[in-house]
């Protein structure tokens, strides 16, 4: 199996795991959203980039680290260890202390003792780091799998039975506490690896080298990423951050999971190319190809269908969040091919550049929120839309420098199965407006309808895409005869 076939099964499997997880935790999310308002989900909303700032200070960037140092020895991973922990009570520590200015900010006198809680996951998370670096450098998300799941079930169980108790946010807190207890439990009962007593300041020095440029650009990205969500909840209500956060979790439901599955997988895969342009290239347009082959047209049809999703799966209180999560999954289509470019950065170990590319696309997301907040939260999700494929550009602009793979070559690729899937998003859409069938019935009836058409469409057109994924499903068969 080539290595470009090699990545691309694993990020199938890793995408299983994501999917797993995350299913289970959509059909969580849905039950939980029977018995909690949406009140709930806006407090966990303004902890959110506290929480992903804290956990990005406690890995600093030695996870990416670990993925790519070749000659990794227990010497360094032992190191790695030992620093994880530290900064994770050092990241704890410092969320105990700021979580009554957290709740003076929002005016939420609540978040004291909510974010003090849920900080415990930061320390739970240090104990995870090198046991997930091992298993992505040997490219085993099988493994990954295995314990993702369980605690994905275990904690989601915790969680509908403490809301429907009327624990309220209370069930989210816990939620989040046993997944990561669990997923850290079952992680070292595979005996993956253990740590010597070793502390090596070489290895210090040489992964924070590399490691601290990518943490401050996942710093800028964390920040931003959930700057959203703090302005919403800053400047609007609790219930409207809480519907916009739970549009969010839905939305994640597809697209973090392939893009995490995507940073995940071709990271580590094809770091060991690193010196092979050539190879580099082919591997990278595949994976394109295949990923925006299979995210297009979902992201298309459930934009399209969530009006009748919410419809028949939420009550009425979460109405409001239908146009929130139509224009985020419009907003989501480039999120892969921002992971892929920004992965061909740090697979040449130009974390310079990853740094360098952050700052300006935070700049360009910082203009337009700051313009587009006077026109509410619709106005500011357009603006989500227009930062997207604007940060597309510098994006893409090493790509073509690096390894000889720039924007012009990358959207002749991509842009078959993004016209396709727009053009069948836009159909069901209106088709579902007029349409006197029952909710259910135009979710399933339509859902099918367009990746009926969308598959049909592909082959008459004869997508190179799909022409791969056949390739794929036929290796694997022939693999599991």
């Amino acid at each position: 199996m080539s290595l470009a076939q090699k990545t691309t099964v694993g990020i199938l499997w890793n995408f299983a795991e994501q999917l797993s997880k995350r299913g289970i935790g959509i059909v969580v999310t849905l039950l939980l959203a029977r018995f909690l308002a949406p009140d709930d989900y806006g407090l966990v909303a303004m902890m959110a980039v506290f929480l992903a700032i804290a956990d990005s200070i406690m890995d600093l960037g030695f996870n990416q680290a670990l993925i790519r140092k070749k000659d990794a020895t227990d010497s360094d991973f032992s190191t790695a260890f030992y620093t994880n922990l530290a900064l994770g009570g050092l990241s704890y520590v410092l969320l105990f202390l700021s979580a009554p200015f957290i709740a003076v900010f929002y005016e939420e006198p609540r978040l004291t003792i909510l974010v003090r809680v849920v900080g415990v996951v930061i320390l739970i998370n240090s104990f995870q780091i090198v046991q997930s670096a091992i298993l992505s450098r040997n490219l085993n998300f099988k493994a990954q799998l295995k314990a993702a799941v369980p605690a994905t079930f275990i904690s989601g169980l915790f969680a509908v039975i403490m809301a429907y108790a009327g624990f309220g946010v209370w069930a989210l807190i816990a939620q989040m506490i046993i997944s990561s207890l669990v997923l850290t439990i079952f992680l070292w009962s595979m005996d993956i690896w253990r740590p010597i007593f070793v502390f090596n300041k070489e290895s210090l020095t040489e992964m924070f080298g590399f490691g601290s440029k990518l943490f401050l650009s996942g710093l800028l990205d964390t920040i931003f990423r959930n700057i959203y969500v703090v302005v919403i909840a800053k400047l609007f209500t609790v219930t409207i951050a809480g519907h916009y956060f739970f549009a969010s979790k839905i939305r994640d439901l597809i697209l973090n999971q392939l893009v995490n599955s995507i940073q995940t997988v071709t990271y580590p895969a094809l770091a060991t190319l690193q010196e092979d342009d050539i190879r580099l290239k082919a591997g990278y347009r595949k994976i394109i190809q295949v990923t925006t082959f299979g995210l297009f047209p979902v992201m298309a049809i459930i934009a399209a269908l969530a009006e009748p999703f919410f419809t028949v799966f939420l009550n009425e209180q979460w109405l409001p969040a239908v146009p929130y999560l139509q224009l985020m999954c419009i907003a989501g289509i480039m999120q892969p091919l921002h992971s892929i470019n920004l992965n061909i950065l740090k697979v040449k170990g130009r974390s310079d550049l990853f740094l360098y590319l952050e700052i300006v696309k935070k700049s360009i997301i910082m203009v337009i929120l700051l313009f587009s907040i006077q026109f509410g939260v619709i106005g500011i999700l357009i603006g989500q839309i227009i930062s997207s494929v604007l940060s597309y550009l510098p994006n893409s602009y090493y790509s073509g420098q690096l390894i000889n793979y720039p924007a012009r070559e990358q959207i002749r690729d991509f842009s078959p199965g993004l016209l396709l899937s727009g053009v069948i998003g836009i159909l069901i859409y209106f088709a579902e407006k007029i349409s006197p069938l029952p909710a259910l019935i135009e979710l399933v009836f339509f859902g099918i309808i367009g990746f009926g058409i969308y598959l049909m469409a592909s082959y008459a057109f004869k997508l190179e895409a799909l022409k791969f994924a056949k390739q794929l499903v036929n290796d694997k068969l022939r693999r599991n005869a």
